[in-house]
């Protein structure tokens, strides 16, 4: 197995709280930003921007943000959610149910009365301590040429975020990705907060950190490549193994 390999099989989102009071060191950072400088981007377009809050009073001030529960959120995010670990292993894709409140995942629930009775939430609660947190923004005027939806820009925001994680994952640096910092209202707040053009909507935020604490085990799926992919045409499948 190469190294590279290694690498993004040990990749994962750290989700327990980081060290608030040790620093992500000025070099190490500037590696993680290189690896967004040399993403491919669709059209060579550099779609990005990255905001770069290390500041433990504006860290403070961004954590005191309050975000709604989202119905939507709920309610797709209860199609990706097995109820067991032999589910999630024989499905291979998807999460544990476990991972969020018992009323988001009661099929059939009033998912509006649940999002509107919810009490409200903060980005502390998952910035979790973080001395670190990168701001992902795109300029909404631009587009990859003839992309649709803007898909291959958006894809190549997603190659700028996995180069990041990977050499923060090789730094031994731990990474998540707060899809919250790109929910209307907080975008919003944000926008005031680091004076964002007009022109730039938030993507995405990258919560940076040491663990204060070794993170709980959990069950890591993947499909096998015999489950997704097809050899010339669609339904033929790869043979197993190295027989290819």
């Amino acid at each position: 197995m190469s190294a590279v390999t290694a690498l993004m099989q040990e990749r994962h989102s750290d989700r327990t709280p980081f060290d608030p009071d040790r620093p992500i060191a000025p070099a190490a950072l500037r590696q993680i930003l290189e690896g967004a400088q040399w993403a491919p981007t669709a059209h060579n377009m550099q779609n990005f921007d990255i905001v770069v809050i290390d500041d433990k009073d504006l860290l403070a001030r961004v954590g005191a943000i309050s975000s709604p529960t989202s119905e939507l959120f709920i309610r797709e995010n209860l199609a990706q959610l097995s109820f067991s670990e032999e589910e999630l292993r024989r499905k291979k894709v998807g999460i544990l149910a476990a991972q969020f409140p018992e009323s988001w995942r009661t099929p059939g629930a009033d998912f509006a009365a649940v999002a509107r009775n919810s009490p409200p939430s903060y980005l502390r609660d998952t910035m979790k301590g973080s001395p670190a947190v990168l701001v992902v923004a795109y300029d909404a005027r631009k587009r990859a040429p003839a992309s649709v939806g803007d898909v291959l820009g958006f894809m190549s925001l997603g190659c700028a975020m996995e180069n990041m994680w990977l050499v923060a994952q090789s730094l031994g640096i731990g990474m998540q990705i707060m899809s919250v910092f790109g929910g209307e209202h907080v975008e919003q707040e944000l926008r005031d907060l680091l004076a964002l053009p007009a022109q730039l909507k938030v993507a995405v935020a990258l919560r940076l950190g040491y663990p204060l604490a070794a993170g709980v085990s959990t069950v890591r799926v993947r499909r096998e490549p015999e489950d997704f992919v097809h050899h010339n045409r669609f339904g033929t499948r790869l043979p197993a193994g190295n027989e290819w």
